[in-house]
């Protein structure tokens, strides 16, 4: 199997949504050579849209997200074969025998089985000090980080994201390494990992497309086991579900986040900004309540230009504790006034 970059769990994905979405962009935004992705999560806006633009800008604050970016979206060159005997190399190793890592020592019996977790940190490690020793090139290094990350999210303890794993669980080891497919495109893409408020301040586009979280539930801490395998600086990791330290907390999680989304909306040098949102605000679970309404994305918008609205039934994430029911996708399309 060969991951295509929507083959993720991912908390507010919308790869389902992409036909309707880039439908209404179609026809409501004419000018639409250039796109900056302000918060580009999976990269699917960015795939899904690749081919109605000229250029991309994406931009995530996760470090793993990153990595991913540049594994699917780089152009450089990367040896094929190199990659495949690497996975077959790895195929035949017996991860019974494998010492302990730091992996397996902190994740293991918990988000992963032993004997998963020692052959995760063993690829990790040998994937780093390859790299290290001019064996991959930048490439190949980010394809592999970023095959890893897909092949053990297949296989890992969750319910869909890395808060907590499923506990008084028998865990059987199901991990097998596959390799993700890199998308060849002729237009540039560039990518960043910034605060996407100062980034904003930046960036020139024809569209902007804004996804950001509207709920409690920082993707930092959601995503924790991805980013920390990926950063391997192998920090402490304590609690229940062995968290780092916290880093990258988004205000956007915050009760600040009306007056941050404001900030990021009228410092957009975009002729179109397109703003998703979901209506988790009935939501049973605390943490997946919305933190900036709808009423309030419509005034601030409203501010840039003339803003039309369009919706769609959807059925989203669901952890457990959330209700589904009349859920709808909303999607405002502001056409900004004296764009500059």
């Amino acid at each position: 199997m060969n991951f295509s970059i929507n083959n993720r769990r991912y908390i507010g994905n919308k790869y389902n949504l992409m036909t309707w979405i880039k439908q209404m962009i179609l026809e409501n935004c004419s000018e639409r050579s250039s796109l900056f992705d302000v918060f580009g999560g999976t990269g699917v806006v960015s795939v899904k849209l690749m081919d109605i633009v000229s250029e991309i800008i994406i931009n995530d604050f996760l470090y793993s997200n990153e990595i991913i970016y540049k594994a699917f979206f780089s152009q450089k060159n990367f040896d094929e074969n190199k990659l495949k005997n690497y996975v077959h190399a790895i195929a035949e190793i017996n991860a019974d025998d494998l010492p302990d890592n730091y992996v397996s020592s902190n994740y293991g019996n918990k988000f992963f089985s032993i004997s998963d977790a020692k052959l995760i940190g063993y690829i990790r490690e040998d994937i780093e000090l390859r790299y290290k020793n001019d064996e991959l090139n930048e490439h190949e290094y980010t394809i592999l980080l970023a095959s890893l990350m897909y092949s053990f999210d297949r296989s890992a303890n969750t319910v869909g994201h890395y808060e907590a794993y499923i506990k008084d669980k028998i865990l059987r080891s199901t991990f097998r390494f596959d390799l993700i497919t890199p998308i060849k495109t002729d237009i540039p893409i560039h990518i960043f990992r910034q605060d996407s408020n100062k980034l904003s301040r930046n960036v020139f586009a024809d569209i902007a497309f804004v996804d950001p979280p509207y709920n409690s539930r920082q993707y930092s801490r959601f995503y924790h086991v991805l980013e920390t395998i990926t950063k391997w600086d192998k920090p402490v990791l304590s609690g229940v579900a062995m968290k780092p330290p916290e880093e990258n907390m988004s205000d956007y999680c915050r009760n600040s986040a009306p007056r941050i989304f404001e900030d990021l909306i009228m410092n957009l040098h975009a002729k179109y900004i397109v703003v998703t949102y979901n209506n988790t605000y009935d939501s049973r679970s605390s943490s997946s309540k919305n933190k900036i309404m709808l009423d309030d994305i419509k005034m601030i918008l409203e501010k840039r230009g003339l803003t039309k609205i369009f919706s769609r039934d959807y059925v989203r994430f669901n952890a457990g504790k959330t209700l589904q029911t009349n859920h709808r996708e909303i999607l405002f399309i502001t056409e900004v006034k004296n764009f500059e």
